[in-house]
């Protein structure tokens, strides 16, 4: 007969060689979230306006902030225990009701999309601080914190769900500032404090493995929506070569993380002293331009494949820049976020892809998005050789800080 697992075999392990590997069912209710990518994109195209933008913005925020909690809370928690499987398995159910509300989101679907965003985040961390009755003080203090955090941009969330038009989107702002703000304040609450980063003793490896996931279901997204566009279409010399910069400038997106942000965020969290304060800054808060980025410049790839020539309007234009300026922009804040370095790689993508936009008006769209694919590319290569240099002085950095140790 399987026992019942201990009150230490609830929390994930530290220090062990597994200790940061993702579990099959982490995998499985990422799912859940390849289908609300899916409907943030297809939003878009559906609302491709500058209202419309500002939409996906929040979405994309609240989807974001959704996951990414819940990356912390598996961080501590070990999934591969019965209690938190189920925990999952419910949040994957409430995360079901959210993304297929997104597209009426700002309409008839509104208190829909709130209740199981508030209900997602609060019912999360309320069975966080249950399951933290006997574990460590600090952290059960830390998720009572969120909780109250939480409970108060609930009502936010709520009544604007209930509410109409410009109303709900003041209220729904005003859900996420607070949201937002929260972790940078330490979360902190009037006679219990604030909590200090080191009480997030995050497993790093864990922490940027999950992230890079997401990543790779916002580029999933891209790939599926670019591939279903151009099967649809008469397969002509003009439309092979739209298809064929669509791909490539989703795989230097790719290549731009994988190859060197994702490789250098991963070996400094790996050995920073305060994990804590690195997965807050540069995991959890720039990472939502990386994905927001992807998810734009796959609404991009969409509107390049159904008019590769004549003139590019001003919301093409701001998309098909946007998406992979947003994309270094988050870049560039993490890499600084992570080395505290200057990543000109990034930076000089991002203001080239700026300084393009005024020009785009006399561009055709496949002219414009081969101009971007060049930029990501030179991005890819000095990108690389930027992130070889930081890792070389970091591991040199922990040799000898090993060496002075031992003397």
């Amino acid at each position: 007969m399987k026992k019942l697992p201990s009150q230490a075999g609830l929390f994930r392990t530290r220090g062990q060689s597994d200790s940061g590997k993702v579990s099959f069912i982490e995998l499985f209710f990422d799912l859940v979230f390849v289908f609300a990518v899916t409907q943030l994109s297809h939003s878009l195209l559906d609302n491709l306006t500058i209202g419309g933008l500002i939409q996906l913005v929040l979405l994309s925020m609240a989807v974001w902030w959704v996951w990414i909690f819940t990356a912390w809370v598996i961080n501590w928690l070990n999934p591969e225990t019965l209690p938190v499987r189920l925990m999952l398995l419910a949040l994957m159910l409430l995360g079901l009701v959210m993304s297929a509300s997104i597209p009426e989101a700002f309409g008839a679907s509104g208190l829909y999309f709130a209740a199981a965003y508030t209900l997602f985040q609060v019912g999360r961390t309320a069975f966080t601080v249950w399951m933290f009755r006997r574990g460590q003080k600090e952290l059960r203090i830390n998720f009572i914190r969120i909780l109250l955090w939480l409970s108060l941009s609930g009502i936010f969330w709520i009544a604007g769900g209930a509410a109409e038009d410009t109303s709900r989107l003041a209220l729904w702002i005003a859900a996420l500032l607070i949201e937002y703000a929260a972790p940078s304040l330490g979360f902190w609450v009037p006679r219990l404090g604030r909590t200090p980063t080191a009480v997030w003793d995050v497993e790093g490896s864990h922490m940027a493995e999950r992230c890079g996931l997401f990543i790779i279901i916002a580029l999933g997204e891209s790939i599926l929506l670019t591939g279903a566009t151009f099967s649809g279409l008469a397969w002509t010399t003009l439309t092979m070569a739209a298809f064929a910069c669509a791909f490539l400038i989703t795989a230097a997106l790719w290549w731009i993380y994988f190859d060197a942000a994702a490789k250098t965020g991963h070996h400094y969290i790996a050995h920073s002293s305060d994990p804590g304060r690195v997965a807050r800054s540069a995991y959890t808060y720039t990472h939502l331009l990386l994905v927001t980025g992807i998810i734009v410049t796959a609404v991009a790839a969409e509107l390049l494949l159904a008019h590769p020539t004549g003139h590019t309007d001003p919301v093409a234009a701001a998309v098909m820049l946007g998406g992979p300026g947003l994309f270094l922009l988050g870049s560039a804040l993490f890499m600084h976020n992570v080395v505290g370095a200057v990543p000109s790689p990034y930076l000089s993508g991002f203001l080239v892809l700026l300084l393009l936009f005024p020009f785009a008006g006399m561009l055709s769209p496949l002219l414009l998005s081969v101009l971007a694919a060049v930029v990501l590319i030179v991005v890819c290569v000095w990108g690389h050789a930027f992130s070889e240099r930081l890792c070389r002085v970091k591991s040199s950095t922990v040799n000898k800080q090993a060496d002075t140790s031992v003397m």
